[in-house]
């Protein structure tokens, strides 16, 4: 045998030893994911509600093995950091909304910072700027307002309406000043604001519009996903929400400067947009040291430009992976959410003498983030009476969110606009709170939640 028959036989000996490691590490995987499904059934056999010592809870994450593997097996890959699970999610969810573009990152809130900090990008050719009014609600979760103050805007309030728990459209026009640049406002509890109308507005006025859907994911107006109206829209995959990636949230926007602002403050203020983990050497544009900037030597890594004042709000790829099989789901869970509303409006209605049930526009197909509950004035009962029944039974309540926030400790001075009164507002902090209608109350939980609620209409009555 001659030297080239020598290096050859060498190089197919390497060949069949690596193709032989790597069915080796294959049946590894395979039986680690088998036995993380084994790991699921047994937790799953070990489950049984015992009513009246079990918590009914709001929400929580709802998954099977398919999670558990994809996790499991995404973390074998050893990706420490955003990568391709990361880009098939943003991919899917921007299908799923039907818009250009979303941008993954590590939390609902975070999404809504990038929201508003991207409307201050120079890569608009409008850019919000220090001093600019956004007209919000003060009925609210914090971080809806808080990037408003973060990024040196005045918040101007409107109230809301009892019921739908959304902005009051009628209010918007009436807040508008020639330095209203945005309205900013969530779809509360997953129920759609009147979309329509608020675009409408708008347009008229020349406004931005953020639509935060971390409550809303899979609601609909008129046929048409939440989220795909205005500007930008923001989600949240915190195990509360409607799917989960543990932590996690997103931005979607269908205008692709937006799209690279966004992905700009996500990415530590970087002004390359090739996308993480990039592995030609020359980016993806193939121009990485072809750029040039003022103050900057020409050529200088674009990996290394910065055009904004940003942040690192990147996930996970393991959670990514989590989203993926979470998303599959998101259809179930929708319609689980529906049934156990249902359900619950059923039973409630006829105590509508004593509260205030919830309603939506004609137009909505609501994936209800949960169920809210209003006491009428002289109902004859308290809502600390009636949620502190329900806790001691194990049925988990909660707030809306804030109450009226401006009353919270943390924003009673914050520099700011108010339309109005607040009245609705008011009413929400004193008297409204909310259950749960996710897709783990099963019925035998549901059935156990009617029977305090009639427990606790038939003592006061």
């Amino acid at each position: 045998m001659d030297k080239n028959e020598s290096k050859l036989m060498d190089e197919i000996m390497d060949k069949f030893n690596e193709i032989n490691e790597l069915r080796k590490e294959d049946e590894l995987r395979k039986e680690i994911l088998e036995r993380v499904g084994e790991i699921h059934d047994l937790r799953e056999k070990r489950k049984k509600f015992i009513a009246g010592k079990d918590r009914v809870h709001y929400a929580g994450r709802v998954y099977d093995e398919n999670e558990m593997k994809a996790l499991v097996d995404s973390s074998l890959d050893f990706w420490l950091t955003l990568g391709v699970k990361g880009k098939k999610f943003e991919e899917k969810l921007a299908e799923l909304l039907g818009v250009r573009k979303s941008i993954v990152c590590n939390s609902g809130s975070s999404a809504n910072l990038l929201a508003i900090s991207a409307l201050k990008s120079h890569l608009l050719d409008d850019p919000l700027k220090d001093g600019d009014e956004v007209i919000t609600v003060a009925s609210t979760f914090p971080t809806t307002l808080a990037p408003i103050l973060q990024n040196n805007l005045i918040p101007v309030f409107v109230d809301v309406e009892l019921g739908s728990y959304n902005i009051d459209v009628n209010e918007i026009e009436r807040a508008i000043s020639p330095k209203t640049r945005a309205i900013f406002f969530a779809h509360t509890l997953g129920n759609p604001a009147d979309i329509v109308r608020i675009m409408e507005i708008a347009k008229r006025h020349n406004l931005y519009v953020i639509e935060d859907s971390c409550d809303a994911l899979d609601s609909k107006y008129d046929g048409k996903m939440i989220g795909s109206f205005g500007d930008i829209s923001t989600y949240s995959f915190y195990a509360a929400h409607h799917m989960t990636m543990g932590e996690g949230g997103a931005v979607a926007t269908d205008n692709l400067r937006i799209a690279r602002a966004l992905r700009s403050f996500r990415d530590w203020g970087r002004d390359c947009y090739c996308e993480t983990g990039e592995k030609d050497p020359l980016g993806a544009c193939k121009n990485r040291f072809k750029h040039k900037f003022k103050n900057l030597p020409d050529g200088y890594d674009h990996k290394y430009v910065f055009s904004h004042i940003g942040y690192n709000l990147k996930p996970l790829d393991i959670q990514c992976a989590m989203g993926l099989e979470q998303l599959k789901k998101l259809p179930e869970f929708s319609r689980k959410r529906k049934e156990n509303f249902n359900i619950l409006y059923r039973v409630l209605n006829k105590y509508q003498d004593k509260i205030i049930l919830p309603k939506w526009l004609e137009e909505a197909d609501v994936s209800w983030f949960a169920f809210p509950i209003t006491i009428k004035e002289n109902a004859g009962f308290s809502r600390n009476e009636i949620i502190e029944f329900l806790e001691e039974k194990g049925i988990e309540t909660r707030m809306i969110f804030g109450g009226n926030i401006l009353r919270q400790p943390g924003f009673e001075n914050i520099q700011k606009r108010v339309v109005g009164d607040l009245r609705n507002t008011d009413i929400i902090l004193h008297n409204s709170f909310f259950v749960g209608v996710f897709p783990g109350i099963t019925s035998e939980k549901m059935n156990y939640m009617i029977k305090c609620f009639e427990e606790f209409f038939e003592k006061i009555n």
